[in-house]
């Protein structure tokens, strides 16, 4: 009965998403992206007699945290094949070129036909699920093939299906992993008391590694020392408007310091919004082409691209996080940290373990309103001692929390899942 409904699922939402890709752009690339996928697949594996490690991510963030095992095993394993899959937009359309990953794809629609179709094209050696995004004939498939399967920095909340008394076709699917990498202690709690222990480590999350990486092979990114000058920055990165109506008027009244916010969405409508609240704001676009000389009054510098803004964070004197006045909550807190910054954020972020222990360790705050967020700021500004401390304590937590990759790396190495 749950392989029922779970399959009435499907159906309805496949359905639901080609209705409204009439007119949603988002809905539009999820259904473009998956026509005709499986010829699309047959032919760009043809003729490889390399064997393959699958890695599925559900979007970007999910590739950012799988990434450093990722490129470790293509390292290490240079006669293997790499085959990355997304289910987001967001993930295929900023990671379709990737140099890291020998095949690129949307991961098809999941059904009983297309997991079997899917998994006998790709042949894979050894497949790593990021984090979440199960589906359940996938994953049923590879574990009726025999074929390794890896979560890599699992999380799980006690609200989740797995641990509800409907929750059997979710707990089966746990049941399909090899091993899962978890993040937590409590996850760890979670899974054994659903009767999953023996296949669980508590690694942490390969996040940090990969914060950890970008921040190592910092390069600075062009013409942004001239936009911030010697004075005092606040870095705000992937802002919804809800957070930037919580920093506007701070911006606007406060000319002498610089802001440099980046969007979660760059479309141009989005783009104008921000315009609108920002009074003295100019695109990166426009100050890359001619810097300085263009908007000469402009205190808020609009990031009009996609993939500078781990980069971007060093440069604040301090940082905002956005996403915590949604009900998905905050963003990768780490990117910012990672810099030895102060962290601020809105008040939606509790499902976030990093978030909760930065805020702990003194390396991270949250805010309700534009208000608290004024005078946060205005206090941290005044006083350099407690701003040193407070970034010293994010960058302190981020170091101690590295290694979940070499955990991962070492399970695959030591039980020889990609060596005869």
């Amino acid at each position: 009965m749950h392989i029922f409904f779970y399959t009435l699922f499907l159906s309805v939402y496949h359905a639901g998403i080609r209705f409204i890709a009439r007119w949603n752009p988002k809905a539009r690339l999820w259904a473009d992206g998956r026509n005709n996928i499986f010829a699309r697949i047959e032919e760009a594996l043809a003729g490889n007699q390399s064997p393959v490690i699958w890695m599925h991510c559900s979007s970007l963030g999910e590739f950012e945290q799988g990434r450093p095992v990722l490129e470790r095993l293509k390292k290490e394993y240079g006669s293997h094949r790499v085959f990355l899959t997304f289910f987001s937009p967001s993930g295929y359309e900023a990671k379709k070129n990737y140099a890291g990953a020998d095949y690129v794809f949307y991961l098809p629609p999941d059904s009983r036909k297309n997991a079997r179709r899917f998994v006998a094209l790709v042949k894979p050696q050894l497949v790593l699920w990021v984090k979440y995004d199960y589906w359940y004939y996938y994953l049923a498939e590879l574990k009726h093939r025999n074929i390794p399967l890896l979560l890599v920095s699992g999380a799980f909340r006690k609200s989740q299906p797995f641990f509800k008394w409907y929750g059997r076709l979710h707990r089966y699917m746990l049941e399909c992993f090899k091993h899962l990498f978890v993040q937590t202690e409590e996850s760890a709690k979670l899974l054994k008391r659903v009767g999953v222990s023996g296949a669980v480590t508590v690694a942490g999350d390969t996040r940090f590694d990969r914060v950890l990486e970008i921040a190592g092979n910092f390069t600075p990114v062009d013409h942004i020392d001239q936009f911030c000058g010697n004075n005092k920055v606040i870095v705000a990165g992937s802002t919804w408007a809800e957070d930037e109506e919580e920093l506007d008027h701070y911006a606007n009244e406060h000319p002498d310091i610089r802001f440099i916010v980046a969007p979660h969405d760059i479309s141009e409508a989005r783009l104008k919004e921000a315009e609108e609240l920002f009074k003295h704001s100019v695109r990166y676009s426009q100050w890359h082409h001619q810097p300085g000389n263009n908007n000469t009054k402009a205190n808020v510098l609009l990031i009009d691209n996609i993939g500078m803004l781990s980069r971007l964070y060093k440069y604040g004197t301090i940082t905002y996080v956005g996403g915590g006045f949604g009900k998905d909550g905050v963003h990768n807190v780490l990117e910012a940290a990672v810099y030895d910054k102060p962290v601020i954020f809105g008040p939606e972020f509790e499902k976030y373990v990093e978030a909760v222990e930065l805020i702990e360790r003194g390396g991270a705050y949250s805010i309700e309103s534009a208000v608290e967020i004024e005078k946060l700021m205005n206090d941290m500004l005044a006083d350099p001692k407690w701003l040193a401390e407070s970034g010293e304590s994010a960058g302190n937590y981020v170091r101690s929390k590295e290694g979940a990759t070499q955990r991962v790396l070492a399970y695959i190495q030591e039980n020889r899942l990609l060596t005869s």
